[in-house]
């Protein structure tokens, strides 16, 4: 097969079947899409549709600057202009380094598409060969082991992966026989990486006994990729259901109820479109036996980079909380205020407070006399009352003149907090942290 005819002809057929929209390569500088860049540039129809390069660099690596660098200057003799974006990487999320940098590239590509836009991929056989692979030893359904969709929807754009039928080595050769300079990033090398262990030691060790490997497992990830789909229509038509549109809640009983091959997707869709992973299979059997807990308990199960709380029947999930320190005091004029586990307190609208307040948060046995009660309460009652979630009472802002409770968040205001923000001219607004 002639390489450089086939990656070319793929590329045309891709363009003729999706006419519509500009073109934006996800160019990292490596053999794969520098072969993507450089066989669009030779073609007409994507030079028409505006054809350019977003080039992420996440400063993981000393030689990242110049390789940066290097793809500008690749583009620039391709006559495009290559935008390149710096991504800070979050090393301490628990997800692993790996991870965290895919997230952080893929927010980048969500905010930089233009309307309209198409992302296009390197990513060809041999990744998604991998990718199910690695879906598979962790034990996913029909949703992970169809690989990677060839498009989805993706900031203002879509994302879209045109050469997943063609295997790396058709790219390969076109590097080699146009003799394109690419980077070779040393991470690749690195055998402790899952992907890499599989790509340079298991797959070739699978070849040598079944050599249409690739070819099946493609084969096998399109069959899942449809069954996919297919029930992507039942479960996306249950999650309105049984999700509270108000607090993004699930029915956690409903949910149970449902049968296995709608209930995984259902709820690994439901974190995803929070920004948050899911779950193993096993920490997700632990969420299921913990859907029966008794009124009074209040389980929680985490894993890298979320948490989920079975609460009052319904199942809530979030970003790991950061807990106030309980000595930490903060003062507050009415300013918008950041406050641990991403929240803050800020006054609508914006106004300067008459005297100085003192954030700080719940030890024990604070009370307050809410304006217009006869009583005053415990804050144990308070919360109770309010139906307030365990998890963010521990981060809930009281609010204290000297040492006297005045205030707790803008749920509960005493005579003199009312007094306060009456002549402020606004009122107190708790945004909780995710």
């Amino acid at each position: 097969m002639n390489s450089n005819a086939s990656l070319l002809e793929t590329l045309q057929r891709a363009l003729q079947a999706h006419p519509d929209g500009p073109l934006c390569v996800a160019y990292s500088g490596g053999p794969d899409s520098t072969a993507l860049l450089h066989a669009l540039a030779s073609l007409p129809d994507a030079r028409a549709r505006g054809l350019r390069a977003l080039h992420i660099d996440h400063q993981l690596h000393p030689d990242s600057a110049s390789w940066a660098a290097h793809c500008q200057t690749f583009s620039a003799a391709l006559g495009m202009a290559c935008d390149v974006r710096h991504a800070e990487v979050d090393r301490i999320s628990g997800i692993g380094l790996e991870a965290a940098a895919r997230h952080a590239r893929y927010a980048i590509f969500a905010a930089h598409l233009h309307d309209g836009e198409k992302l296009l991929l390197g990513h060809h056989q041999d990744d998604q060969v991998e990718t199910v692979l690695l879906k598979l030893l962790r034990g996913a359904g029909p949703e992970g082991l169809g690989g990677m969709r060839s498009q989805r929807p993706l900031g203002l754009g879509m994302l879209w992966r045109p050469l997943l039928a063609l295997p790396r080595q058709v790219l390969r050769d076109y590097v080699d026989a146009q003799a394109l300079p690419s980077i070779h990033d040393p991470s690749n090398d690195d055998r402790r990486l899952a992907r890499n262990h599989l790509r340079h030691d298991i797959l070739p060790l699978l070849k040598t006994h079944w050599p249409q490997t690739a070819a099946s497992i493609a084969h096998s990830a399109a069959l899942c990729r449809a069954a996919a789909d297919t029930l992507q229509h039942d479960w996306l038509a249950t999650l309105e259901t049984l999700r509270d549109d108000t607090t993004n809640s699930l029915d956690a009983r409903g949910w149970l109820a449902l049968p296995a091959a709608l209930r995984d997707p259902l709820l690994a869709h439901w974190l995803h479109a929070q920004g948050l992973p899911a779950p193993t299979t096993a920490q997700r059997q632990q969420i299921e036996r913990q859907c029966a807990a008794q009124d009074g308990q209040l389980p929680c199960i985490r894993w890298p980079g979320a948490e989920l709380h079975i609460w009052k029947n319904r199942l809530w999930a979030m970003t790991p909380r950061t807990e106030p320190e309980p000595t930490t005091d903060l003062l507050w004029q009415g300013e918008p205020l950041p406050l641990p586990g991403h929240g803050q307190l800020r006054l609508e609208p914006a106004a300067r407070l008459p005297v100085p307040l003192y954030v700080r948060w719940r030890r024990s046995g604070e009370r307050l006399k809410p304006a217009g009660d006869r009583y005053t309460r415990d804050l144990r009652s308070l919360f109770q009352t309010a139906t307030l979630p365990p998890w963010q009472r521990i981060a809930c802002p009281l609010l204290y003149e000297g040492d006297q409770l005045i205030a707790v968040a803008d749920r509960w205001l005493s005579e003199r907090a009312e007094d306060i923000f009456r002549q402020a001219g606004g009122r107190p607004l708790w945004l909780p942290g995710s």
